[in-house]
């Protein structure tokens, strides 16, 4: 069962090696996307590194979306959920 989200993560950041294309976003504004996504996929990690920050990644309309916080974000119900060790966006 834990492969099809873990697959489905993977897509995620292949699709983001192999286009380049990541958009980053602001909480409110990734959190608007969550709600028209249906059925949402979202990758998540925290790191912890002078403070924590909660980061976040979603596929929608064949762009990636990412996010970071310094609170967690309120996800819909519904959400299929992947938590990550950690995900790594190119400066």
């Amino acid at each position: 069962m834990a492969t099809a989200p873990a697959a489905a993560g993977a897509a995620i950041a292949q699709a983001i090696k192999a286009s380049g294309v990541l958009v980053r976003t602001r909480p409110e504004e990734f959190s608007k996307l969550l709600s028209r996504a249906k059925d949402p996929l979202v990758v998540t990690a925290s790191v912890r590194w002078f403070g924590t920050k909660y980061q976040y990644l979603i596929s929608y309309k064949g762009l990636a979306f990412y996010t970071e916080s310094k609170t967690p974000l309120a996800l819909p119900s519904g959400c299929e959920m992947v938590t990550a060790r950690s995900i790594n966006i190119p400066g």
